[in-house]
């Protein structure tokens, strides 16, 4: 009886081990198609309880300076990270796989902050965030470092720290953040690497950081090698000693609840899909989430807009992981509340959200400090080709702007067509007439201008002002100081940079003095000049006109066509815009004047035919082929009484026909 008993134990327990091993016989899949891990399963069966699992979470912003290798290096750490199947799927995957938007790729910078997630052998899940590394961009950096617990500060092995990364590493200190500093393109011939360090110390206590993030770890790496170490003359072959520090220099998220009453998620970014509709992304501070869990967003002061999560994922590699339930320290991603903003707080609607959280404070971005006016295009040739011209078309379409451009204002104007749209830099709002233009709009862009503000304490008006720093080589020094002197710049400081030759030339100049700036710069040093800036402060406002271009324009004389007779006489006058067989209209700007003032000429005007023949005439003549204006130097080049026509194939300038009618009243 015994021994049968024993049996009967034994054979339970063999189906208890069968079982156990077939509760899940077949491989789970995310969307992207990768198999799961089995704790990735279990995180998705998981049921309510918000389990704490935030010491294997390491969230991250990654900021830099432009052009400091950021994107290459977090491309080795993705291609390291076992993310891609094989080496065919990285191939095609491309070079700079986080900038996927057109216009990063042709200008080779970063424009929008984006999410991404890798899995480290030990189970610890790094969320790296990639930012811009623009000063125009700069609201996408302040709107992500929401989303971090530290920053991997990126500097360039050569040039150091630049004024950008004075910028962006400010929020970061302010808000408590450790940084690691990553010395990047420490394979370049010049690298200096106790100097880029000893400047990037500089630059922690000149910010105020204190003595626990002043000594921070540092990391050498070479972002195109897929290489990094701890001593810039012995690197690993690969990025290990990289994450590595990431898990020991960035600490993981402070957890003060994981109950679901306790619900505090900030909404940092916005996505959108097709099917799911408006998407909101943020990060867990308190509490927990599940899908379908009845929520609701608000801002202080502010009713709340209620509803349901439909779908809740999490960030997975390059793409998102639909799971049931996530707790604090997590990002995600929620789709099922349409009317998700920026800066609202995800909170819990259970009980009618009687045990609900506060909403936290709204993201405080940095003021615009430039502006144009966008409008309907009303010109002679306009409605040829774009597929949106109308002002509801255009008030739609920048308003929707401003649910994922935090540092964008859009305001009425006193006309019913036109819009004035602020932002950070000339350069902020050329990204988003370019991306309009691509889409099929028609636009009438007005000149650039700067933002005045009053002060109350002194009552006077103040102008915002731009911390300059321009490299160049020794011999164009001169033109460099010159200009910004026109420009009404105050000197900081002139040196020689032993690193690469160059001369290193610190300027304060107003914004007003910078538009433009940057086409002259390059003119002055045939091409030769780097120019990088960022907002300083507001100063009071310097009296009397910046010196603008020194040159006017050349005007049409008359509608119609170009012709190759017409431009053989003008382009003796200066440089012309156009080709022959194109279309324009009178007071278009065709061409730049040699002297000061404009001058109309007659570009249309066509060869009397006559009987008369000379066997030598018209061998010597030809045409000068014309320059290519790009739409940032077109708006670099509008005077104050000029616009822009911006169409899907053509850049148009014209004189402004309001500004010239009250001209000519005021003359008569």
């Amino acid at each position: 009886m015994r021994c049968i008993r024993g049996y009967a134990a034994a054979a339970l327990a063999l189906l208890g081990c069968v079982a156990a091993f077939t509760v899940n016989p077949t491989p789970a899949f995310s969307r992207s198609g990768h198999v799961m891990s089995m704790s990735a399963v279990a995180e998705e069966t998981k049921t309510s309880g918000g389990t704490d699992n935030s010491d294997k979470i390491r969230n991250i912003a990654v900021i830099a300076h432009v052009d400091h290798g950021k994107t290459t290096l977090v491309d080795a750490l993705i291609r390291q990270s076992g993310v891609f199947r094989d080496d065919a799927q990285a191939n095609e995957a491309g070079e700079r796989v986080m900038d996927s938007e057109d216009q990063e790729r042709e200008r080779g910078i970063t424009i929008l902050a984006k999410n991404l997630a890798v899995m480290r052998p030990d189970g610890t899940k790094i969320n790296i965030m990639d930012t811009p590394g623009h000063a125009d961009f700069g609201g996408e950096v302040e709107r992500v470092l929401n989303m971090a617990d530290g920053v991997l500060l990126v500097v360039d092995s050569v040039e150091g720290p630049k004024p950008q990364t004075r910028f962006v590493l400010d929020k970061a200190l302010k808000k408590g953040m450790k940084a690691l500093l990553v010395v990047n393109k420490i394979d370049r011939p010049a690298a200096r690497p106790d100097y880029v360090v000893d400047k990037a110390f500089d630059l922690f206590v000149e910010l105020g950081a204190t003595d626990e993030q002043t000594d921070f770890s540092i990391v050498y790496a070479s972002g195109l090698q897929g290489k990094a170490g701890l001593e810039p003359d012995a690197l690993a072959d690969n990025m290990d000693p990289l994450f590595d520090a990431v898990l020991e220099a960035i600490d993981p998220p402070t957890i003060e609840s994981t109950a679901g009453d306790d619900l505090q998620a900030l909404i940092s970014n916005i996505d959108y899909d097709d099917f799911k509709g408006k998407m909101g992304i943020a990060r867990i501070t308190k509490g927990s989430v599940r899908a379908g869990q009845p929520v609701a967003l608000q801002q202080p002061g502010k009713d709340k807009k209620s509803g349901r999560i439909n779908k809740l994922f999490v960030f997975d590699n390059l793409g998102q992981k639909e799971v049931q339930e996530a707790s604090a320290g997590e990002i995600i991603m929620f789709a099922g509340l349409d009317n998700v903003e920026i800066g609202d707080t995800l909170i819990t609607n259970e009980n009618n959200g009687a045990n609900a959280a506060e909403p936290l404070p709204p993201i405080a971005v940095e003021q615009p400090t430039v502006r144009m006016t966008l409008g309907v295009n009303k010109s002679p040739l306009a409605g040829r080709e774009g597929k949106f011209l109308t002002s509801r078309m255009i008030r739609e379409r920048l308003f929707k702007e401003l649910d994922r451009n935090v540092a964008l204002q859009v305001s009425e104007t006193d006309s019913a067509d036109k819009y004035m749209v602020s932002g950070r830099g000339q350069l902020h709002l050329t990204v988003l007439i370019e991306t309009m233009r691509r889409e099929g709009f028609e636009l009438e862009v007005g000149p650039p201008s700067v933002i005045n503000i009053m002060n109350e304490e002194t009552g006077k008006m103040e102008e915002p002002w731009e911390a300059v720093e321009v490299r160049v080589p020794e011999e164009f020094v001169g033109g460099i100081v010159d200009l910004l002197n026109q420009r009404k710049g105050e000197l900081q400081d002139m040196g020689l940079d032993e690193g690469e030759g160059m001369s290193v030339i610190k300027y304060l100049v107003p914004t007003r003095g910078m538009l433009g700036l940057r086409s002259a710069a390059l003119t002055a040093t045939r091409g030769t000049a780097i120019l990088d800036s960022v907002f300083d402060s507001y100063r009071p406002k310097i009296q009397g006109d910046i010196q603008g271009r020194d040159k006017g324009s050349l005007l049409a004389f008359a509608d119609g066509p170009v012709t190759s007779f017409g431009l053989e006489g003008a382009q003796d006058r200066g440089k012309l815009m156009v080709k022959p067989g194109e279309d324009v209209y009178k007071g278009m700007i065709v061409g730049i004047h040699q002297r000061p003032g404009d001058l109309e000429v007659n570009i249309c005007k066509t060869k009397q035919l006559t009987n008369m023949r000379s066997a030598n005439k018209g061998i010597t003549t030809g045409i000068t082929a014309p320059i290519e204006m790009s739409l940032d130097a077109c708006v670099e080049y509008l005077a104050a009484d000029e616009i822009l026509e911006v169409t899907p194939t053509q850049f148009r300038m014209a004189k402004n026909p309001d500004v010239a009618g009250k001209k000519k009243g005021g003359k008569k």
